[in-house]
């Protein structure tokens, strides 16, 4: 297994080149083979996928149930990428740390009025257009249902729809978990409740842990475990733990569904959710964030194999996948350049524009941050609290 030290890029930029970058060929390799178990798609494939491969029903993809008129595979990243894209937009917009607000002011408009190029339709459309059930919620309760930002997560399906795209928030708040946690969990709260908000925070305090020098996937693993809550907290705890025992993702594919089988919702036949599915609930935690941390701890950190194993997972895979890739190119671990360009590519999309516009709100809000400290400090002082270096 390639150590994750091997070639690691430590820079600021580097790091958020390697997460944004990263989710996006993650997304765009698990795209095609979403929904399907690892026995499928090795019988689809003839084997393992071990890259970019083309559509499930081949030229029929415009047609062919359940997954028409979409053109997932070739390269095509799907709404993961869009929604991290359309955050970092926010981020690029406000300059500072976000809130539920923001969502409501930035992402939800753009989402609605801005036209963009959408992979998987081969066609320029509204992104509101492209985006799953549990994303078009944004926009009917805070646009048309006026509710609260805070809250307005409350009743929408509970999945990973908050998650997938929450990279932005760790990176905003690279190197200090606790703050991106915090920051997630407000954001989110105008997408999702219970363990889908929960493991927005958590997977967003990953990425802002994997960003930290000498950050390693048992350090990114401690990190979601410190501020986790309820049954996200456990199926990580859980996922993790038999992760340990492997070292490659074949062996691991069995062994770390059945680990998150008890706290999945889902059920089995992920085309056909159980009647509990998607509620509520402290017991419970999506299934992506757990599997995709397994993939980071199976393969070392080593971003090919997490996102590999991610990808033959099958389910949610592209969710999975844009986790693990996330996390792997925070960590350092580069991203094969043929991949990149190729889902650039096809994608039409420059993968690497978001990282380098992030990169400069991160350096603002940081230098914002010391200076709010700051003034805490002095003021703290003058009302007779102790000196900074009391």
């Amino acid at each position: 297994m390639t150590p994750v030290a091997a070639g690691r890029e430590e820079t600021l930029e580097g790091r958020i080149t390697g997460a944004l970058v990263g989710a996006a060929v993650g997304d765009a390799l698990g795209g095609p083979v979403e929904g399907y178990s690892p026995d499928q798609i090795r019988r689809r494939h003839g084997g393992r996928v071990a890259g970019i491969v083309g559509p499930w029903h081949g030229d029929a993809w415009r047609t062919a149930r359940p997954l028409a008129p979409y053109h997932k595979g070739d390269g095509h990243v799907t709404d993961d990428t869009l929604m991290t894209h359309a955050l970092v937009r926010v981020y690029a917009t406000v300059r500072d740390h976000l809130d539920a607000y923001a969502v409501a002011d930035h992402l939800v408009p753009d989402l609605m009025t801005n036209p963009r190029w959408i992979p998987e339709l081969e066609a320029e459309a509204l992104p509101l257009q492209r985006i799953f059930l549990a994303e078009k919620w944004l926009v009917a309760r805070l646009h048309y249902g006026h509710a609260d930002p805070r809250e307005a997560g409350v009743g929408n399906i509970v999945n990973c729809g908050a998650a997938m795209y929450m990279a932005p928030v760790g990176l905003a708040n690279a190197a200090n978990p606790a703050g991106a946690y915090a920051e997630a969990l407000d954001v989110a709260g105008a997408h999702q409740s219970s363990y889908g908000r929960e493991a927005a925070g958590v997977f967003a305090a990953a990425v802002a842990a994997a960003c930290a020098p000498g950050a390693s996937p048992d350090s990114v693993v401690a990190a979601c475990l410190s501020p986790a809550k309820d049954g996200t907290r456990a199926a990580i705890e859980r996922v993790c733990e038999v992760a340990a025992r492997h070292s490659d993702f074949e062996s691991a594919l069995i062994p770390l569904r059945e680990a998150v089988a008890p706290y999945d919702t889902v059920g089995p036949d992920y085309r056909q959710p159980s009647l509990g599915a998607r509620r509520p609930s402290r017991l419970h935690a999506i299934e992506e964030l757990p599997v995709a941390l397994g993939m980071l701890v199976v393969a070392g950190g080593d971003f090919r194999q997490a996102v590999l194993g991610a990808v033959n997972y099958g389910r949610d895979c592209d969710s999975i996948a844009t986790m693990a890739g996330a996390l792997a190119g925070a960590l350092g671990s580069p991203v094969p350049e043929d991949w990149a360009r190729t889902v650039a590519e096809a994608s039409r999309l420059d993968l690497w524009e978001p990282a380098r516009t992030l990169t400069g709100v991160a350096r603002e809000i940081f230098a914002r941050d010391v200076r709010r400290r700051r003034a805490h400090e002095a003021a703290f002082a003058g009302i007779g609290g102790p000196a900074c270096c009391d």
